[in-house]
């Protein structure tokens, strides 16, 4: 009796479902051009012409906030991001799903969102996505990787080199792999004084 050897992915199985894009390949197409070439030749200082850009294109982008030149995005048309952020250098927004990014959150270099994936079970190998969301004040810092479908909430600071696979609590510094609340955020108390 022959064994038969049993089959885990058969990549020519595979096909990207209709509309999973959001938009046809030739405007894909079209932005990867122009993220190669007009966005990412910019000087750094020109971070309203990489508004324009984004915005061109679908996404949904707040005031005032700052893109470095060197930031990939997928697809803008699935991207919001919230007054005030920072995206830094060399940052991924993987949105094959949605990105909610809120306001006055700062992300910081080599960060990673990744909103795809695949499924492992599957012989063919199918593709997913699932919505990540940062919200409001949260700090993301240095080369961190945030997986499909966590949200980080209000205020978190996530240290560096973590590895997000779960959602993280309001107000918390975490870190790790896998991130995990360590301690809480201390909020400076702001003095306002009446003349």
């Amino acid at each position: 009796m022959v064994k038969r050897a049993l089959e885990y992915q058969n990549l020519k199985a595979f096909s990207v479902p209709k509309g999973f894009r959001g938009k046809s390949k030739l405007v894909v197409q079209l932005w990867w051009i122009i993220e190669s070439t007009l966005f990412a030749w910019s000087p750094q200082f020109f971070y309203g012409w990489r508004r324009f850009l984004l915005r061109s294109f679908g996404a949904k982008i707040g005031k005032n906030v700052l893109i470095r030149s060197s930031v990939r995005c997928t697809y803008p048309w699935k991207i919001s991001i919230g007054d005030y952020s920072w995206i830094g250098e060399n940052c991924t927004l993987y949105s094959l799903g949605e990105i909610s990014i809120g306001e006055n959150v700062a992300i910081a270099h080599d960060v990673y969102l990744n909103t795809g994936s695949h499924d492992y079970q599957s012989t063919k190998f199918e593709i997913g996505a699932k919505k990540v969301i940062v919200e409001d004040e949260c700090w993301i810092t240095n080369d961190v990787y945030v997986a499909p479908g966590v949200t980080i909430e209000k205020g978190c600071v996530v240290g560096a080199r973590s590895s997000v696979f779960k959602s993280l609590p309001e107000g918390w510094v975490c870190y790790g792999n896998p991130a995990k609340p360590i301690k809480k955020r201390i909020e400076k108390e702001t003095h306002h004084y009446r003349d």
